[in-house]
C-alpha cells in the first residue's frame, strides 16, 4: 500500500478508475477516461486499477460496484462515484481542484 499513498499524495488530482475486464460498463468508461485525461494534460492525473489485479486496494476502499471513480488530491479523497460518469462533468469535478 506504501505505492498507493506516493501515488495519491501529489500536488495535482490524481482520479483512480477502478473496473475488470468482465464489467461492461467499465470497458465504456474507457475512452471516457482517453478524453478526460487528454482534456487535462499534465494538470491531472487518470489511473487505471483492475480490481482482478488489486484486490486488497480495492476492499480497503470499499470498491463494491464499478466502475468505481475516486479523485484524490494531495493525498486527500475529494470525490467519489460508482457507475458511469460523462467527460464534461468528470472534466468540471477535476478542475475544481486543480
Amino acid at each position: 500500500m506504501s505505492k498507493f499513498g506516493e501515488l495519491i499524495d501529489v500536488n495535482i488530482p490524481v482520479l483512480l478508475d477502478f473496473y475488470t475486464e468482465g464489467n461492461d460498463l467499465s470497458i465504456g468508461m474507457h475512452p471516457i477516461l482517453r478524453d478526460v485525461a487528454a482534456s487535462l494534460g499534465d494538470k491531472a492525473k487518470v489511473i487505471k486499477i483492475d480490481v482482478e489485479k488489486n484486490k486488497e486496494l480495492a476492499e480497503a476502499l470499499r470498491v463494491k460496484r464499478l466502475p468505481t471513480l475516486i479523485l484524490y488530491k494531495s493525498g486527500e479523497m475529494k470525490w467519489r462515484h460508482s457507475g458511469e460518469q460523462d467527460a464534461n462533468t468528470l472534466i468540471a469535478i477535476i478542475q475544481e481542484h486543480i
